[in-house]
Order: structure tokens, then C-alpha cells, then sequence
């Protein structure tokens, strides 16, 4: 079996890991002439560190990431009004990490150039469009365009996964007649910044005061990545050139934290001192009746864009890579495995999309209230500490492989 992914970050790279593991053959296509570390923090929850530990990739995470030990929400002068533990400390069986997003997608990117070869990740080309028959020997011609040169060639594969973003150009060509993004009135501001650490070390901050939001939290290095996010317009479509990780301005964002005074954390300072901050529009989509098509199907943002409110998007496109992998690792996987993957993806991920529109409303900021939101939002997204620690793995062993040693 051959399959081709378009889209070489967090959920295409372990989609392409997953499946070698599991024996199949992968391709990544990305749009990007050169992958570098880009971007800013993520955080990736038990349930993806299980599956990249699965993969043989637990060292490189301890060492890349922070082990998260709480979050903890507090209001503009300090105060703390309730607090979680998180990863181990709660019980889980993995931790919790935040990272870099683009240090991660370079660790899964050099792994995946050294389990499947240099030439598994081709930069500079964009899967414009794909056509397939009506059987399974038929496969998928997708249309893949070179970006330095302007030429389209044709590339056969068994499977297509779609894993190019929130713009994807597979589900385009799948939903055709999908609107617009839906914007939640909320513009983001993002960045890095070297500072001491605060509370434990290992602590994420979320703190509010009406319209504006904070979450900080440290990703190594002497690096706290912060969040901020302001209402600014009602909820609806977004409409036009959204400016999508445009480069954002301090004096923007500043004047709605000028007057936070928390102690252990000096907000203005901490935005003020970042080397580059991104500004974009906190927008999610309505979830699909169906994702994909015979041979054809979509994973992480592309098939489930969410908020990013519960610091669940890269974690939902890693389970998704190791459910995908699992389903065409079956005896049939060619014929039947994207319509269990689907089945099986679906639901749960469009459950995630309404918990963090939940979220988002009703952030209550009494104990009682955020200890329910948080109680609510674990059973919602299927979270639980006992259910991840009890489930069985994802991991099909190839019958040309061993299966990994697992920790």
C-alpha cells in the first residue's frame, strides 16, 4: 500500500511515522519550500504524548518540551481562584508537555527523513487536487504542483490524507461549497519571550479580566509563550483576506494589559519583550457530515478546525495519525480502512470542537464553576485519566517489524 499526504506538520509527520510503523509506505508533499521552526507554544495532552511515546519518541519529547505540572487561573492582580494538577500529577500515565511548535515538527520531521528516507518529505510542492475511481485497484491520481517551477504532475497512491491545514486544498476540492471560517469575535496575539520563570516552574497561567485573556506558560530554554486574546467584534463569518499569522504589534496589544498587576508574572513586560508576535482571528469551523471520499480523507485541522481553547488541536491530529495508521494497517485497510478511520475520528473530534465553543462561553471564573467547565470538557473530549490509561494501544505491529518497546 502507497499513501500520499499532503501537508508535512504535526498530524502529516506522525501520520507518516504511524504508518511505517505499521509497515505501509508514505509520502509527504508540503506547500513550504524549506521547513523551518516557526511559530510559537503548543501544549500536547496525555493523549498525544502516549502516542508519540508510542512511536519511540518519549526521550526527545522530555527533552524538547516542559512537563506541565498545573494550570492554574487567577484574576488581574495575582490572586489565584482555582488550580488543577496536570499530566502525571493528575494521574495520568504521561505527562503533559509544552513545547515548541516548530521544535516539534522538526523533531518529527528528521525522524521521519531517518525511518523512511530523505526523500519521504518533498518541500516545495502543493496537492492541488486529486481524482479516483470507483475502485479499489483504482487508487488516487492527485495533482501536485511544484512551486519553483509551475508544473503539475500526476501522483499515484492507494490512499490520499489530507493533512495540509486550515485552508486545505483536499477538503476544498471535497466540500466544495463550504462557506467561509467562522470567526469568534476574538482577535489572538502570540509570542516567545526569554523571562524568569513564574509559580512552580512548570505552571500554566490563564488569566482574566473581561474581554481580555492570558495564558502563559513555559515551553524551556528561559522561554515563556503567551497568549493573549481580546473580544472584539460579535461572533461570525470571517470574511476576505483573514491575514492568517500576520506579523501583530505590541503597541496593538498592550494597552488592554497595561493596568495587570499579577506579582509573580509582569504582563506588559512579558509582551513587550517578545522578539516577533503573530496576531490572527480565533476562528473554528462547523463539523463536517462526512470527511472524505472512498480513498480520500482528511486529518487535524483540515478535517476538524477548533478553537484553541483547550489546548487540544495538534493533540486531536496525533490521535488521528495513529487511528488512521491503525485502520488501513487492517487486512482490508485499502478498501474499508478511511471509512472506520472516519467513523471512529468523526464524532470525537467534532465533540472536541462544541467542548472548546463551550469553553469559550461559559468560562466561568468562580472555583465551583471552572472546576465543572474542566470536569465537563475532560468527559466531552474523552479525556478521562482512567480511560487513557485503561484503553489498549494504537500500535498494529508490522509483520516485517517488531513491535516498539512502549514506556
Amino acid at each position: 500500500m502507497s499513501v500520499l499526504i499532503a501537508g508535512a506538520g504535526i498530524g502529516g509527520l506522525t501520520a507518516a511515522l504511524s504508518l511505517h510503523a505499521a509497515g505501509i509506505g508514505a509520502t509527504v508533499v508540503e506547500s513550504a519550500r524549506e521547513i523551518r521552526p516557526l511559530g510559537v507554544g503548543i501544549n500536547l495532552l496525555p493523549h498525544a504524548v502516549r502516542e508519540l511515546t508510542e512511536l519511540g519518541l518519549g526521550d526527545a519529547l522530555a527533552g524538547l518540551g516542559v512537563a506541565t505540572a498545573e494550570n492554574v487561573y487567577a484574576d488581574r492582580h495575582g490572586r489565584r481562584i482555582f488550580s488543577e494538577p496536570r499530566g502525571v500529577a493528575q494521574g495520568y500515565r504521561w505527562p503533559q508537555y509544552s513545547i515548541h511548535r516548530g521544535e516539534l515538527q522538526l523533531l518529527l520531521l528528521a525522524a521521519v527523513r531517518e525511518r523512511l528516507g530523505p526523500g519521504a518529505v518533498r518541500t516545495g510542492a502543493r496537492v492541488t487536487g486529486f481524482a479516483h475511481g470507483p475502485g479499489e485497484a483504482d487508487g488516487v491520481r492527485a495533482r501536485v504542483l511544484d512551486r519553483a517551477t509551475g508544473t503539475v504532475a500526476e501522483h499515484h497512491a492507494d490512499v490520499l490524507i489530507g493533512a495540509d491545514g486550515l485552508h486545505s486544498a483536499v477538503r476544498a476540492e471535497l466540500h466544495p461549497d463550504e462557506g467561509p471560517l467562522l470567526w469568534s469575535g476574538i482577535r489572538m496575539w502570540r509570542g516567545t519571550t526569554k523571562a524568569a520563570p513564574f509559580l512552580t516552574g512548570r505552571s500554566m497561567a490563564i488569566v482574566r479580566d473581561g474581554d481580555a485573556e492570558l495564558v502563559a506558560y513555559p515551553i524551556g530554554r528561559d522561554r515563556i509563550n503567551w497568549v493573549c486574546q481580546v473580544r472584539v467584534a460579535e461572533p461570525g463569518p470571517l470574511a476576505g483576506d483573514v491575514g492568517w499569522n500576520r506579523p501583530g504589534r505590541a503597541a496593538d496589544v498592550l494597552p488592554h494589559y497595561a493596568h495587570w498587576a499579577l506579582g509573580w508574572l509582569d504582563v506588559p513586560a512579558l509582551l513587550a519583550g517578545s522578539g516577533e508576535i503573530l496576531e490572527y482571528p480565533m476562528a473554528d469551523r462547523d463539523p463536517l457530515p462526512s470527511w472524505g471520499s472512498g480513498p480520500v480523507t482528511l486529518l487535524g485541522d483540515a478535517a476538524h478546525p477548533m478553537y484553541p481553547v483547550g489546548a487540544n488541536g495538534a493533540s486531536q491530529a496525533i490521535v488521528d495519525a495513529r487511528v488512521l495508521a491503525y485502520e488501513l494497517s487492517a487486512p482490508d485497510g485499502i478498501r474499508a480502512g478511511p471509512a472506520r478511520y472516519e467513523a471512529a475520528r468523526r464524532d470525537a473530534t467534532a465533540a472536541v470542537v462544541r467542548a472548546n465553543r463551550a469553553m469559550l462561553r461559559d468560562g466561568g471564573r468562580g472555583p465551583r464553576e471552572l472546576a465543572r467547565i474542566t470536569d465537563t470538557y475532560r468527559r466531552a473530549t474523552g479525556s478521562e485519566v482512567e480511560s487513557l490509561n485503561t484503553r489498549p494501544s494504537l500500535s498494529r505491529p508490522s509483520p516485517t517489524r517488531p513491535p516498539l518497546i512502549r514506556s
